[in-house]
């Protein structure tokens, strides 16, 4: 009986402490949940949602082995984003998307983009200012974008989805201006305007 308790009361203690950790994270589909309905996929314990509606869990289930509460969205494109959290939250869905965000700049910096990895920077003070370049280059990359999209409507694939995203179209075209600066010396000075917030003044012609 003694060994029973103890078992009790560890198992308890486990719970415990993973229920004092605050995440939200994204399962798969495939994953298993475990509740009064059985266990189940994923896919099948949230099959009755459609399109841009979501549920969120009130109960406890099991994941991984571990209590946590399990929240999903049927996206647009038919998958779902099934988020598990260690406390009951109507937000958990709306906190996952704010990681989106964050990983776009990532990747941005990194292999999408600016290739910071490929520095092998290692120093704090050297890596800090190169940071503070590539944030700068992103916005103007970023203003950039934003104003040929306006210009320049992006065109948009049969899924639905736009061809290119902000961020590399201003990139592109900031790209190919540097590697032909000589010709495209009028399409650089314009660019500034970008830099200074003033573009929305601005008066000239993009050439592609």
């Amino acid at each position: 009986m003694g060994n029973v308790e103890k078992k009790g009361k560890y198992e308890n203690e486990g719970k415990n402490k993973f229920t004092e950790k605050i995440f939200r994270v994204r399962i798969k589909e495939s994953d298993r949940i475990s509740s009064k309905r059985g266990l189940l996929r994923s896919s099948v314990y949230f099959a009755h949602l459609r399109a841009g509606e979501y549920e969120i869990g009130r109960k406890c289930c099991q994941v991984w082995g571990k209590w946590v509460y399990v929240s999903a969205l049927r996206l647009e494109n038919g998958e779902l984003l099934i988020v598990i959290s260690a406390h009951y939250s109507r937000n958990a869905i709306d906190d996952y998307a704010e990681r989106w965000g964050i990983e776009t700049l990532f990747g941005i910096l990194k292999t999408r983009g600016f290739c910071l990895e490929s520095t092998h920077f290692a120093d704090a003070e050297r890596l800090s200012k190169l940071v503070s370049l590539l944030s700068l280059a992103l916005c103007w990359a970023i203003k950039t974008g934003e104003w040929l999209a306006e210009h320049h409507p992006i065109p948009i694939k049969k899924h639905g989805r736009f061809a290119k995203s902000i961020f590399p179209c201003g990139l592109d075209f900031l790209r190919s201006i540097f590697l032909d600066l000589d010709l495209k010396s009028h399409d650089f000075f314009f660019s500034l305007n970008f830099l200074s917030c003033t573009y929305g003044i601005a008066r000239g012609l993009l050439i592609y």
